[in-house]
């Protein structure tokens, strides 16, 4: 066992939680619509706060405040009910999803037939945040670092235990047990409660879909549509996503080896097998001698896996590798997120509390080895130690199991080739749902499918779903 003080904490509250469905507590609280902060923009919102328990098994204990926005439907005869909706992350704040969905695209239909409500989750945004206090040189992604040996994932697993010491120590060291994904699904249940629904609709984006998979587990009678956009799979964000990174980057990269390829104006191979030749060459090019700004092959990896994401970035991945292979200037990178800090100490709590971690330095020597010949693009990385490893708590309760028992009400989008969430992680998530589901894959690469990208038959499916609730009698093949 890990020692900390967060064990004692998590220790001394070991009742049993309510059965799941039902509720801890029967909550009287409603929400007091009103102007949302100031950071969160987008025309129609309106923002509340719920306090709900900081540890559902206490309770008439300690609260914690959730934020909570609505985009009001306009239409009160076509009116459904709500759809709660989450960005991602973990670590994505929400309040203002709901604009961005609309903003989007989101059809009218949809609009009409739902208030689409969105939230900070517990440990995020405007409701009542976590941090690891982590220091400026220690704000980099939470994606593990590119290995080249057993050494290096001994030099990472001293770095990584530094920053889960941090998490343990903080300001809200007494927070850290409780930030998970079963208490923020029974956030959401509270919200449901506070709206005076019987039942809600989902709709979540990556990490969202674990999130909407879990509530609809524990809540499977309260759920009404479920649309689950890019799924991580049964687990979550465990052990096993992680190294599953590797694989999403293999099935995404001759997208963008195609498209250079296609693009002899920046020099990076007339085929794909010579922009992947090209890859491999200005990686080993950086590990030998990093450039004097601080690009080195890890680094080139990490921001090549991050572009992947959209097709939109590949011209200015291109210049990316241009400048690192001719030692040219980089081209400017967009902006990083506000309030980093608390977003990727949030994304470590609900990760690292989700699951039980392998703690063995030699257990991710063992599968940096093996991924970094299965997966050569990127295996050394998502296989690597990460925080969780000396997380300073252990898991307050067993991960949610994902079953096929309640409703058939799910539907899973996915993209064939999306290296954040990969198709194998969908998979798997469709079978653990069984008849609860079905699922429309699209044959794109990217991160994300509805409204994010214009294939109409995955689109209007998933339209068509949240506005009658239909679905396909069966799973469903999408063409280009």
């Amino acid at each position: 066992m890990r020692k900390s003080i967060v064990i004692v904490l998590a220790a001394a509250v070991m009742a049993a939680l309510p059965p799941a469905g039902v509720p801890a507590a029967t909550a009287s609280d409603t929400l007091s619509w009103g102007k949302c902060p100031e950071d969160v923009t987008g025309a129609g919102l309106e923002c509340a706060t719920l306090d709900v328990p900081l540890d559902y098994r206490d309770p008439g204990g300690k609260t914690i405040e959730i934020a909570v926005s609505r985009l009001a439907g306009t239409s009160p005869d076509k009116r459904r009910g709500v759809l709660l909706t989450n960005s991602g992350g973990p670590g994505g704040a929400g309040l203002a999803f709901p604009a961005v969905l609309r903003d989007l695209g989101l059809p009218r239909s949809v609009l009409d037939s739902y208030d689409v409500i969105g939230m900070d989750p517990r440990g995020v945004g405007h409701s009542t945040p976590v941090t690891c206090g982590l220091k400026p040189e220690q704000l980099a992604s939470n994606i593990p670092k590119f290995a080249q040996d057993a050494a290096d994932v001994a030099a990472q697993a001293e770095y990584v235990a530094g920053i889960a010491r941090r998490c343990g120590s903080s300001a809200t060291a007494s927070m850290l047990p409780y930030i998970t994904t079963a208490n923020t699904a029974r956030d959401m249940d509270r919200i449901r409660e506070a709206l005076g629904e019987s039942k809600v609709s989902y709709f979540g984006i990556s990490y969202g879909t674990y999130l909407g998979s879990v509530y609809t587990t524990l809540f499977p009678q309260r759920s009404d549509r479920v649309l689950l956009d890019s799924a991580t799979g049964p687990g979550g964000w465990d052990a096993s996503f992680t190294r599953m990174l590797s694989r999403g980057v293999e099935d995404r990269f001759p997208d963008f080896a195609k498209f250079a390829a296609a693009h002899p104006e920046y020099g990076l191979g007339r085929t794909p097998e010579q922009v992947r030749a090209k890859y491999y060459d200005i990686a080993a090019r950086l590990d030998a001698k990093p450039r004097p700004e601080g690009f080195n092959g890890v680094l080139f990896r990490e921001i090549t896996f991050a572009e992947l994401y959209y097709d939109k970035r590949m011209p200015w991945l291109a210049e990316f590798w241009r400048a690192l292979d001719t030692g040219g200037p980089v081209p400017q990178s967009p902006p990083g997120p506000p309030n980093l800090e608390t977003m990727l100490a949030s994304q470590l709590h609900v990760i690292c509390n989700d699951s039980d971690w392998p703690e063995s330095v030699r257990t991710y020597q063992r599968n940096v080895a093996i991924d970094r010949v299965r997966f050569p693009l990127f295996g050394a990385a998502g296989a690597n130690i990460t925080p969780c490893a000396f997380w300073p708590s252990e898991p307050s309760e067993p991960p949610v199991q994902i079953t096929d028992r309640g409703p058939s009400n799910v539907l899973i989008l996915q993209n064939l080739r999306d290296p954040a969430t990969p198709l194998a992680g969908a998979r798997q998530l469709r079978k653990a749902f069984g008849d609860r589901a079905r699922m429309v894959t699209a044959d794109q690469g990217g991160h994300l499918a509805y409204l994010f990208m214009k294939n109409r038959c995955a689109n209007d499916i998933a339209t068509e779903f949240l506005v009658t609730g239909e679905r396909p009698r069966q799973d469903v093949a999408c063409p280009a």
